[in-house]
């Protein structure tokens, strides 16, 4: 039986901006989307620590070393610049899937990880 598993995750990220008027989708420095193993595109669901609101959308790669995370489109009215939330990515598998999971701090640096 295939199962849908946790494959990675960002947690306590803070976003630092929201543009409602892009497109759309969620933009992570390349960095932590490579820690993540999180692929320009991929189906993400955010949700947030601050005000409880969750969504789904894609990852967007932003620029490498910033620790700029920026929520975009309509999904900047739901979730805001300053909250603190969670970005996970699921997997379908028959086997038992080891997410990888990141703690970041304020800046968006990873200070904690596990499954790696």
């Amino acid at each position: 039986m295939q199962r849908i598993q946790l494959k990675s995750k960002l947690h306590r990220a803070i976003i630092k901006q929201a543009d409602i008027d892009y497109e759309g989708s969620i933009e992570i420095p390349e960095d932590l989307m490579e820690a993540a193993g999180l692929w320009e595109g991929e189906r993400v669901l955010v949700t947030s620590m601050t005000a409880g609101g969750r969504l789904e959308t894609y990852a967007q790669t932003g620029p490498r070393g910033t620790g700029t995370i920026i929520i975009n489109g309509g999904a900047a009215h739901l979730i805001k610049k300053g909250e603190r939330v969670t970005i996970m990515a699921f997997g379908i598998s028959d086997v038992q899937i080891v997410p990888r999971r990141h703690v970041l701090n304020d800046d968006n640096e990873i200070v904690m990880s596990s499954g790696v």
